[in-house]
């Protein structure tokens, strides 16, 4: 059977892959410590959840307008003004089934095959996914040698006379590195003078932690509004991945755009997701301090571990859920003359001996590194940490 050649430019997600071996493994009755997950291990809060019964008991089952809710709408309009200082209104949002809904959508109805999109490395696996089967080629900038965030002068050196957008996602997955107000400013400077659209993916900027405090390029000037769609979701913030709820902030003739395509292939987001997620944002937030603060103490355990074991170097996070430490000095030695030689080597290792499962930091274009999520219980992170420490004490 011969499928399209667009479906042949993307590879399966890399994150769901070794999500899906896991459930395979434990249904053999192997118990594998998941710190692959990229979502939050609470519970949706009371409050949410019971704004989507009352929802289903008031029979709001049906189609709803294909880009979202005016409640809904109105809850996002609010949510920019008050917590990123941007002034949209309604007819600049689309709502989406998610924030990967969301690029995928934008990145079709902005990109043309041949146009550049500057992607800083690491990335989330989807963003080069989605770019390539808009037709467009991810210009991959690698950033370890420089704090995990792109320079100015590196976005520079890349542009050329086919760059459409640079990406740029802060908090970020994988890393959890995060752009001060100063550096989104020279990042934004240079992409404007340049004409390029900004793709802003705040989904983390709930989960920051000692006292950081993001700063969204489209609050800048009117100018950087135009340019920038900011890109965010109810998934991470309220432990909502499942719900499928994201949405664009952009400039109108884009969300009608994107709307179109929804239009087509979508249609609307879930109408009890778009009740609940309403609920989420103008309800109470202490939820999302309780969970970020159960964040912070295991980033905090679990970064003093890693970062002690000889062979592996780890960054501290400013946000989000994950670490992602450099195995790269463990290169070359062996367990019971198995060879480590990539991170999907060493990955394979920590599953099968171990029982710990990472994500190999070559989806995320950097294979130098491991992606752990510390979305998960104290006491597995503990046990983990201890299983990882037995096998690199056992490389030769």
């Amino acid at each position: 059977m011969k499928l399209s050649e667009r479906i042949g430019l993307i590879k399966p997600s890399a994150t769901l892959a070794v999500s899906t071996k896991c459930k395979q493994l434990n249904a053999q009755g192997i118990r594998i410590i998941n710190l692959s997950a990229g979502e939050p291990d609470f519970d949706t809060p009371e409050n949410i959840k019971q704004a989507a019964i009352e929802a289903i008991n008031n029979g709001f089952t049906k189609y709803t307008a294909v880009g979202g809710i005016d409640a809904l709408k109105e809850a996002i309009v609010k949510k920019f003004r008050q917590d990123n200082n941007i002034e949209y209104g309604k007819e600049n949002i689309c709502v989406s089934d998610g924030a990967k809904h969301t690029l995928f959508n934008l990145f079709q109805v902005l990109l043309d095959k041949g146009d550049e999109v500057i992607l800083p490395a690491p990335y989330w696996v989807s963003y080069e996914a989605g770019i390539r089967y808009a037709g467009a080629n991810p210009i991959i900038v690698p950033t370890a040698p420089t704090g995990y965030k792109i320079l100015p002068e590196a976005l520079e050196e890349k542009i050329t006379s086919r760059t459409k957008m640079v990406v740029l996602n802060s908090p970020s997955n994988p890393v959890g590195s995060a752009y001060s107000k100063a550096e989104i400013e020279k990042l934004t400077e240079c992409a404007l003078k340049h004409n390029l659209f900004i793709v802003s993916d705040e989904i983390y900027e709930k989960i920051v932690y000692d006292g950081f405090k993001p700063v969204s390029p489209a609050s800048l000037s009117d100018e950087a509004k135009r340019k920038t769609l900011t890109v965010n979701g109810v998934s991470k913030t309220y432990s909502m991945t499942g719900w499928r709820i994201g949405w664009v902030g952009a400039d109108s003739e884009i969300v009608k755009a994107m709307t179109k395509l929804q239009s087509q292939s979508t249609s609307n987001p879930c109408s009890i997701a778009q009740a609940a997620a309403v609920e989420a944002l103008n309800g109470s937030q202490k939820s999302v301090e309780i969970m970020v603060d159960a964040f912070k103490e295991r980033r905090d355990y679990f970064y003093n571990e890693l970062k002690n074991i000889k062979g592996i170097n780890c960054f501290k996070p400013n946000g989000a859920f994950y670490l992602f430490p450099d195995i790269s000095g463990l290169y070359g030695r062996r367990f019971n003359g198995r060879k480590i030689s990539s991170s999907i080597d060493f990955a394979n290792l920590l599953i099968d001996e171990a029982k710990v499962a990472s994500v190999p930091g070559i989806g995320f274009g950097d294979d130098n590194s491991l992606r752990f999520s510390y979305a998960a219980s104290m006491e597995d992170i503990k046990e983990a940490v201890e299983s990882i420490k037995s096998v690199v004490s056992q490389l030769e």
